[in-house]
């Protein structure tokens, strides 16, 4: 006996229960739109780059930054060294005076031997007076020409310690200098690295200084405080640039430690800040959502140095110590793209 092929045959019996299936499985993921996830559920690199691009600005911006403490510290020695310098110049100038006018008193007493003194003198008080003056006037010349000798050493000491610092500087530059183009080079070879308008928010409040090194540097910090975002752990810094951007009025959603991925969310120096209101969604930020991330990365800049930033990415672009913004070609979504949150990494 032959099966039948018809409606309602096998056949159509299994193409009816395939469509309900993939009718119930739409009914259960919804339709398409907007989808609120953090950044790092993406399949793509959380940051919009790799581990070597990473590995890579890692080092050059904590390389500029040290270079640039170092070279900061230096032009605050030299300052004080050439106060110094100038202070030692107006002491060696009046002591070249006074030295001149001992010698002009002793040599108008004359050098007196002590024959001199035993034929000039009249009396014997007149002796012992005109040998005490001479045996003064010559410990206060001696005396004088010590301190005039000590003067002149302090002067080529300073003047030496300037030109030290001069050359400390040099060095700084040139590291900086380096460390800056192997940012741009990075960048470049990651598709990025031109030269962009940025966002800037000269209006932003300064923020609160983070604690430095007692050399101005940052200090190395791990991932020791609880991450009031998530279950996670922060570095002690950034959770004050979290603390400090959320009192300057950028108080929606972020989401800082992340156990896997790379990048610096699990160490605990990174934050990413959402630029919609109810949370990270899977869409480009316009409109006012747009502002918001304009002004948040902008306050970032601006106290960049106050808070220990290391970067900071929004739409597309990627702000540095070393280079300043630059655009920067995150592949993916909006979450790798950077375009619906505001990414910050701290030193």
């Amino acid at each position: 006996m032959t099966v039948s092929a018809g409606p309602r045959g096998p056949r159509w019996r299994v193409a009816l229960a395939a469509a309900l299936i993939m009718a119930a499985a739409a009914l259960l993921v919804g339709p398409a739109g907007p989808a609120t996830a953090e950044p790092g559920d993406s399949a793509t690199d959380d940051e919009g780059g790799s581990t070597s691009l990473r590995k890579v600005l890692d080092a050059a911006n904590r390389g500029f930054v040290d270079a640039r403490v170092k070279l900061d510290n230096s032009k605050r020695r030299q300052l004080e060294l050439g106060l110094k310098l100038k202070d030692l110049e107006t002491r060696h100038a009046a002591l070249s005076v006074e030295l001149g006018a001992v010698t002009s008193r002793a040599y108008r007493y004359g050098r007196l031997t002590s024959a001199s003194v035993l034929l000039e003198a009249d009396s014997p008080d007149a002796f012992w007076q005109r040998a005490a003056l001479t045996d003064q006037l010559a410990r206060l010349e001696a005396k004088q020409l010590r301190r005039l000798r000590d003067s002149r050493a302090d002067v080529t000491r300073a003047k030496a310690a300037i030109d030290a610092e001069v050359r400390t500087q040099s060095k700084q530059l040139a590291v900086m200098a380096r460390r800056k183009q192997d940012a741009e080079r990075a960048l470049r070879a990651a598709g990025g690295g031109r030269p962009s308008g940025g966002y800037v928010a000269p209006n932003s409040p300064l923020a609160k200084p983070a604690p430095r090194g007692s050399d101005g540097s940052w200090p190395r910090e791990s991932c020791t405080i609880d991450d009031p975002t998530t279950s996670g752990c922060v570095t002690p810094r950034t959770l004050h640039a979290l603390n400090q951007a959320k009192s300057a009025g950028y108080t929606r959603h972020s989401y800082c430690h992340r156990s896997g991925g790379g990048g610096e969310h699990p160490k605990g120096r990174a934050c990413d800040f959402s630029a919609a209101k109810g949370g990270f969604k899977n869409e480009n930020a316009t409109g006012g959502d747009r502002t918001y991330g304009n002004n948040l990365a902008g306050y970032l800049v601006k106290n960049a140095n106050r808070l220990g930033v290391m970067y900071v990415i929004w739409y597309r672009e990627i702000w540095q110590p070393s280079t300043g913004w630059r655009s920067y070609s995150g592949g993916g979504g909006p979450a790798a793209t950077h375009t619906n949150h505001v990414h910050l990494s701290m030193q």
